[in-house]
Parts: C-alpha cells; structure tokens; sequence
C-alpha cells in the first residue's frame, strides 16, 4: 500500500509541472495569434513597453516626466481611436519576450524592422529612418571602423547594432579587442565608460547620438562615423503577429497624420527637420 502511494506521488511530481508549463506555453500561443483590438477598444487603453532612456525616442526629464518623439506618436495615433496609451519600461532585451507574453501590448520605441524579427513580430508600416554610427571621443583620433582595431567597443544588448555586429564582422568586430563588444544595458551606460575611457567607441542609433552629442556641455568632444556599408533602416510598431487589426488601425492613423502634417510637426519638434518620411506599408 505504501508503495502505491509512493508511485501515484511521484507520478505527480513529474507530471504536474509537465501540464503547468503546456498550459504556460498554450496561453503564451493563443497570446500570440490573437486579434486583440476588441478588447483594446473595450477596455481603453493599449500598453506600450519601451526603454525610457533612449533619447529622443522615449525618455524620462530631470523630474521623471516620460516624454519623446514616440511618446507624441503613440498619444496622437490612439487618440483617433479615444484609447489612452500606458506606457511600460522593460528591459529592451526581453522585449519580444514581454510582447509575446502579453506584458505589454506594442514595442514602440526606435524599434527597427529585421529579417529575424519580422519572423515573431507583426510591423506596422515603417515612419522613420535611422542608421548604425560609431561614436568615439575626438581626442581618440578614431576616424573609421579600422581605428577600432585592439581597442573596445560598447553595444546595447538586444539593439539593432548587436545583430549588424554579428552579421558584418569583417567590418567592424575582427577588428576589435577580443573580437567582442561590451554589451550595455542602456546607452547612457556606455556614454558613461565612453567618457571614462574604459571602452574607446559605441555603435547605435544615429538619432540616439545626435541628440545626445546636441545636449552636452562639450558637443565638440565626440566624433561620429557613418559607414556606407550600413543601410539605413526603418523605425515601426512592433505587435503580436496575431494583431493585423491593430496594425490596420495603427497604419490608418499614421496616413491621416502624414496628409494633415501632424507627422511632420512632431518630425520638426524632435529632430528639428520637417522630414514627413512614411515608409510602404
């Protein structure tokens, strides 16, 4: 009898945490596949997940107000639909992760489209370009990809400049120390070594530089390269593959703000140029 007992026992030790993690994994599925804007619209209010330190995209001033150039995007996009926007910082590395879990309802935060994201992320049509630059301080005398040679690179772990490290490495990553980049939680992390001299350059965001080198004290100290062989990309809403019409909608908005010049305002507010730039859906 005892040893009955001991059988059916063990038998749910192994198989209850079997059906709890199907059932993880079955929510998490339906999550994804699901047309979700009914019940957006049903409960007013969509949650966007961001890093709140990526100028000039989504960051928090001096007193912790969230502002940016997606901020004001995302407010004018859902207010055609009278839905208020939550905003949520995640870590930008488990960004599809929080997505896909239904944390958070869209990424949209300077979030770039990629050949492997596409294959889990549904995109919005693309409504800003940007591209890769090395920034470096002056006094290094680091004019190219091949000054980088021996010395030290900074990246932010998950960002677009990660994959075009890893998928370009004659480029850039054979010539740095150890053949690696120090991976940064966020970029002002890296600014900080940058200015400390503990790494010698960072590969981001061109609108994350500018706008950072634009606000310090010294512009005059940081130098940027821009290589032909990086493409421009493009910046879009990033949804559960599930939502098409939450992209639908999404998109919509995003047209009507490009015919009335609602787009190219905030374009003008944020990068001081009236660029009105809206890419192909």
């Amino acid at each position: 009898m005892i040893k009955k007992w001991q059988t059916w026992l063990l038998l749910i030790v192994i198989l209850v945490p079997t059906v709890l993690l199907s059932g993880c994994e079955s929510v998490t599925k339906r999550a994804h596949t699901t047309d979700t804007w009914s019940k957006i619209e049903r409960r007013g209010k969509v949650t966007v997940g961001l890093d709140d330190s990526f100028v000039p995209m989504g960051f928090r001033q001096k007193n912790g107000k969230l502002v940016g150039y997606d901020i004001d995007l995302a407010r004018a996009v859902f207010k055609q639909y009278g839905i208020k926007v939550d905003f949520q910082t995640i870590d930008w590395s488990m960004k599809e992760t929080e997505l896909n879990n239904g944390t958070i309802d869209l990424i949209w935060n300077g979030y770039t489209i990629t050949d492997a994201r596409k294959k889990t992320v549904l995109f919005s049509r693309p409504y800003a370009q940007n591209q890769q630059i090395l920034v470096t301080k002056k006094q290094s005398h680091i004019t190219n990809f091949a000054d980088m040679k021996g010395k030290t690179l900074g990246v932010q772990n998950g960002s677009t400049g990660t994959d075009v490290l890893d998928k370009n490495p004659k480029m850039l990553k054979d010539y740095i120390k150890g053949h690696k980049a120090v991976l940064y939680d966020t970029f002002p992390e890296a600014f900080i070594d940058l200015n400390a001299n503990r790494i010698q350059g960072i590969l981001m965001d061109k609108v994350y530089a500018q706008y950072y080198i634009k606000h310090q004290s010294d512009s005059s100290a940081y130098s940027t390269y821009i290589s032909k062989q990086i493409p421009a990309e493009d910046f879009a809403v990033g949804m559960r593959k599930g939502d098409v019409t939450l992209k639908k909608k999404i998109d919509t908005a995003l047209g009507k703000m490009q015919k009335n010049g609602q787009l190219k305002q905030i374009n003008e507010k944020w990068f001081g140029e009236a660029s009105n730039y809206l890419g192909k859906p």
